[in-house]
């Protein structure tokens, strides 16, 4: 289990490592979207913040995740933008599909492998 751990960990940290900087260093041609993609796009890209907000906790997790530091707060900040990144290839980009459901599982996958760390976010006061 230990050494699955450090391989998803890894995986992971290098695909959010690999997409943030992709992100702030303008690596890559934009995409061509179209459609309710390209309107989704839009609206993220007039609100000014969101993405470089998302990029750079994704980068700040896949910095921890390489390190194997703050792992745990890592997967639970990257928990609702993998959930965000799942629905958005679900509902608008069927292609991205196995690449966001590696993520959303994988960070699933590193919060069950340490679950005595987490249950006590679970218990009600």
């Amino acid at each position: 289990m230990k050494i699955a751990t450090i391989i998803v960990r890894s995986l992971i940290g290098l695909l959010l490592l690999f997409a943030s900087i992709g992100f702030f260093f303008h690596l890559f041609p934009e995409p061509v979207l179209t459609g309710d993609m390209k309107t989704f796009n839009d609206g993220i890209k007039a609100s000014g913040y969101l993405m470089p907000l998302v990029k750079t906790v994704e980068l700040l997790c896949g910095l921890a995740f390489i390190t194997g530091k703050f792992t745990r707060i890592a997967n639970i900040l990257l928990m609702p933008i993998s959930i965000n990144i799942l629905f958005t290839h679900i509902c608008l980009a069927p292609e991205g599909i196995p690449t966001a459901v590696f993520l959303l599982v994988g960070n699933i996958f590193l919060i069950y492998s340490k679950w005595d760390v987490y249950k006590g976010l679970f218990v009600a006061n």
